[in-house]
């Protein structure tokens, strides 16, 4: 979890979402070579579980600007201690945390509210032929999604199971 640190004066306040320097101090990999955005019209609207595989593995560093999601990551490393375990929580436009997410971990959401933004800095380029997934509600991982899925594209409907 990134949480911010605002320095506040009658302004509002001013704070880093990014720092290298304090990325690196914490071994995560700083380098950001692409940012995305999603706006999402509807509550209810599901993206995921996407994760990029051997030779383009990326790490991502997501906040919901807008709105709110509820994220999940799932840790998709065999020699982990977590492996197939997942973490969950609600990034916001008024919370302001991001969740960084490593290398070999699937990410998806669903959306809180209507009108919900995310914006998304990754480590590594878009490659099609890397891009890989898992369905939102694939008995291997049993992930809870705290409301009734309303909008999911194709894609991620026919995702084939992880096991």
């Amino acid at each position: 979890m990134i949480d911010l640190e605002p320095h506040r004066d009658e302004r509002g306040f001013f704070a880093r979402t990014f720092c290298r320097r304090e990325f690196e101090k914490h071994g995560l990999n700083p380098s950001v070579v692409q940012c995305n955005v999603s706006w999402n019209a509807r509550v209810g609207t599901l993206r995921g579980m996407h994760f990029q595989k051997s030779p383009a593995t990326e790490a991502k560093l997501v906040r919901c600007v807008r709105g709110a999601i509820h994220d999940i990551i799932v840790d998709l490393r065999p020699d982990s201690a977590t492996y197939r375990s997942h973490f969950a929580v609600e990034l916001n436009a008024d919370n302001r945390r991001a969740v960084f997410i490593p290398q070999n971990f699937a990410h998806g959401f669903v959306t809180l509210t209507d009108d919900t933004e995310v914006e998304y800095q990754m480590t590594e380029f878009y490659e099609p032929g890397s891009a890989a997934g898992f369905r939102y509600d694939d008995p291997c991982f049993s992930l809870k999604w705290p409301r009734k899925i309303s909008v999911i594209s194709k894609q991620d409907l026919s995702w084939p199971p992880f096991a």
